[in-house]
């Protein structure tokens, strides 16, 4: 039992036996650093069952609780706060039941419900960029910490591969191609990229003949040929134009191909694809049903609608006037097709952007109102666009920040850092290529996933391969300089049998309270969705351990038991610290 449901326990048996009241539930709140005391519980909400001064009330409930209960030591009352002292056999005990469990924190699968979560979902006209990189991490990262708080989850992605925008990169790669084909130094993904900003530069250049010609900017954006011929180009693909559909799956393929690297090399996976080129289908199959059910209705030009005024939201088409499908017809038709192949999902997180959170309202109330229960729990996990120094990045205008680009910029930027900190003589190449990877990236993943998701990130990629403050370095720099205590210490580490009782120094009781809050930050991290809560608790871990380690002789002791108890806590921290990262996806060095 948590520390805080014990004490609620207890405090509810002090107000029944000192005021015959029955109290409902109790406030606790982390004690200010400016008072003794472990834990706070708030008197002022008792005052609806229990009247009186919240002070004096305070002292009383404090007193019983000093003399009636073992692991309370002391206790003070700052107005309506009543601060009270655990034990340290408390806080050592605990101790003893997680030093040796290197899952501490995780919990085992207690729910035969999964849940499906989808992240990365890109278009097949251009590679994976610096926007892309925060989807993915942040939704790996939910799927890993929703897993570790007990949840079984399946990762997917939707594979955006149809549409006016493939279409455009598939007409310049017609016009302008000339068999170019992808090569080891130009992967499939960068070369299709690169002929979707082809498509625009003609496009532009279009606009401005025909506006020149004295058409408005309007009507030459609308009759520009190149857009004319990208959208007979789709209706023939909707079509199944046998020379249209296979230079798609031509054009595709080195995409998919392109992808698998990136996604390899920042540490990412999936358990199942989807391709709107499938489900869109399905879609068109379910707006058809909504029709008969009156879900939907038809204009007179012919295009389907859901009407969703009365839900406060406007009326959004889900069905073209010539019959082709917009994304929430596909939506729809990939959300129904997942419960089909998966029937054990019970809910759905959609990793995307917040410029999509009306999209996502209006897709799930429309399949609530086609009747589907799971409907009820879908999440959209909306997070804030990634800006650059330089500013906003745009794919039509070749203006981004290439993924793979970005990775070997880190990597790069790691090595000249870890050069100047000079601290690698017994390295060999090998090994620094691999150190400088696993830094470069645990710095690119900490950067990003320390923020709230719905903030707007600044990427610096300097500033966040920083080895002080709040990084990713710092932080596997601390996990490295453990396991250099670990091996002088030369022993197991976990050895504390002898040791039955200990009087804590104030820096190792602050380590095990650190401790002892992981658990429930594993949880609060999968109910919010939010990596940063784990982030950002690692790096007071990890701030507490350097205080520790700093203040308290480690393998200098005064004693064997305190020798051997001090390496076993470094060790549980060190533990704590590998499995925090492992959920966001970061590989912690064991040398640095």
């Amino acid at each position: 039992m948590k520390l805080q449901e014990t004490l609620e326990l207890h405090v509810k048996a002090a107000i029944q036996a000192l005021f015959e009241k029955e109290l409902p539930s109790v406030e606790f709140q982390a004690t200010r650093k400016e008072f003794a005391g472990d834990v706070t519980v708030v008197v002022f909400p008792m005052l609806r069952v229990v009247k009186g001064n919240p002070v004096v009330i305070g002292e009383q409930v404090g007193q019983y609780l000093q003399d009636h209960v073992d692991l309370v030591k002391g206790f003070n009352v700052v107005k309506g706060f009543l601060n009270i002292e655990i034990s340290d056999q408390y806080y050592f005990d605990f101790f003893q039941s997680i030093k040796n469990d290197d899952q501490f924190g995780f919990v085992k699968q207690t729910d035969d419900k999964a849940i499906m979560v989808e992240y990365s979902s890109p278009n097949t006209n251009k590679p994976l960029h610096l926007g892309h990189v925060r989807n993915v991490l942040l939704g790996y990262s939910v799927s890993e910490i929703l897993k570790a708080s007990g949840r079984k989850v399946y990762k997917t992605q939707i594979i955006n591969d149809r549409g006016i925008h493939i279409c455009k990169s598939m007409l310049a790669y017609q016009k302008f191609g000339e068999g170019e084909t992808p090569t080891e130094t130009l992967k499939g993904d960068k070369l299709v990229g690169n002929y979707y900003v082809k498509f625009d530069q003609e496009y532009k250049s279009e606009i401005e003949e025909l506006v020149a010609q004295g058409q408005s900017e309007e009507a030459a954006k609308k009759n520009a040929p190149v857009l004319l011929e990208a959208q007979e180009m789709l209706l023939k693909w909707e079509a199944g134009d046998a020379e249209v559909v296979a230079l798609w799956e031509k054009m595709n393929q080195w995409v998919y191909d392109g992808f698998d690297v990136t996604y390899k090399n920042i540490g990412v996976d999936f358990d199942t694809y989807y391709y709107e080129s499938n489900t869109y289908l399905l879609g068109k199959e379910f707006v058809a049903e909504g029709l008969k059910t009156g879900v939907f209705f038809k204009k007179e030009d012919g295009s389907v609608w859901c009407d969703l005024t009365e839900d406060g939201l406007d009326e959004k088409i889900v069905l073209r006037s010539d019959g082709t499908a917009v994304y929430m017809t596909q939506d729809i038709g990939t959300a129904i097709q997942r419960i089909k192949d998966y029937p054990d999902v019970g809910g759905m997180v959609y990793t995307v952007g917040n410029e999509q959170d009306y999209h996502f309202k209006v897709l799930f109330l429309i399949l609530k109102k086609l009747g589907f229960e799971w409907a009820e729990n879908l999440f959209h996990l909306s997070y804030g666009m990634v800006d650059l120094p330089s500013g906003k990045m745009k794919s039509r205008e070749g203006t981004v920040v290439d993924a793979d680009d970005l990775i070997q910029e880190m990597s790069d930027t790691a090595e000249e850092i870890s050069k100047e900190l000079g601290k690698l003589e017994d390295y060999s190449e090998s090994e620094k290529k691999a150190l400088y990877r696993t830094i470069g990236l645990g710095a690119l993943k900490y950067y990003i996933l320390k923020v709230d998701p719905k903030k707007r990130i600044l990427f610096d990629p300097k500033e966040s391969i920083d080895f002080q403050g709040n990084t990713g370095p710092f932080i596997q720099y601390t996990y490295a300089r453990i396991q250099s205590i670990l091996r002088k210490a030369n022993s197991e580490a976990s050895e504390t049998s002898d040791v039955t009782t200990f009087n804590f120094h104030e820096k190792e009781k602050q380590l095990i309270k650190q401790l002892e809050q992981f658990p429930e930050v594993i949880q609060n991290a999968a109910d919010q969705h939010s990596p940063a809560l784990i982030a950002n608790y690692t790096y007071e871990l990890v701030k507490d351990f350097n205080s520790f380690y700093q203040n308290v002789s480690i393998l200098g002791a005064d004693t064997e038991a305190e020798k051997t108890f001090r390496v076993a806590l470094s060790k549980t921290v060190s533990q704590t610290i590998k499995n925090a990262l492992a959920v966001l996806g970061i590989e912690v060095p064991e040398r640095m």
